[in-house]
């Protein structure tokens, strides 16, 4: 077999995780896409895993009660240790409300290969931004358990960054990310 070593140093990066989290409209999938294209004109292999992505394919067949949350954040975990032993970057756009399931992907990737990014954006300006018409929705009562109206939000206790992305244009929050990550991945 092809060790991942091997796949690493033909691909000349170091793979790891970079795990997006935060409130909907937080900017997760904007800064993914963003470090993605980043990351491909300066030479590295990526692959993006967001949560309305595999929502609508792999876990098409969960809803949102705990468990499944849960069940979704777990499967996206073991998708990402796949591309990491293939020596690809894994950037992933999930909410992931509970400091449970932040551990439990952390658990299944591998401490080393995990680097935790908070993108902390109030309630009130991820409202704002409700690029999907969600928040509305959950207001009206039409979206039960939403994350930030009907079930909380466990904000990070340690991650490996916090980007306020209420303070930061997108062009600074991706500087912020890159500089921060770029001595984990850098090529051999």
């Amino acid at each position: 077999m092809v060790t991942r070593a091997e796949k690493e140093n033909f691909l000349k990066q170091k793979a790891v995780v970079i795990w997006l989290t935060g409130l909907s409209g937080a900017g997760k999938t904007t800064l993914a896409s963003g470090l993605e294209k980043t990351l491909f004109k300066n030479g590295y292999l990526t692959k993006i895993l967001d949560g309305d992505q595999l929502r609508s394919g792999i876990n098409a067949n969960l809803g949102f009660a705990d468990q499944d949350r849960q069940e979704n954040i777990r499967r996206v975990a073991e998708i990402s240790r796949l591309f990491i032993e293939c020596g690809v970057i894994c950037i992933d756009s999930f909410i992931s409300p509970t400091t449970l399931m932040r551990q439990t992907a952390k658990q299944i990737i591998g401490n080393e290969n995990f680097i935790e990014i908070y993108l902390k954006a109030s309630l009130e300006v991820c409202e704002k931004r409700d690029p999907k018409g969600l928040y509305k929705s959950a207001r009206k009562g039409e979206i039960r358990n939403f994350t930030g109206i009907g079930s909380p939000y466990e904000v990070p206790v340690n991650p490996d960054l916090v980007i306020d992305t209420d303070k930061y244009s997108i062009e600074e929050c991706l500087e912020i990310c890159y500089n921060a990550i770029f001595p984990r991945i850098r090529k051999h």
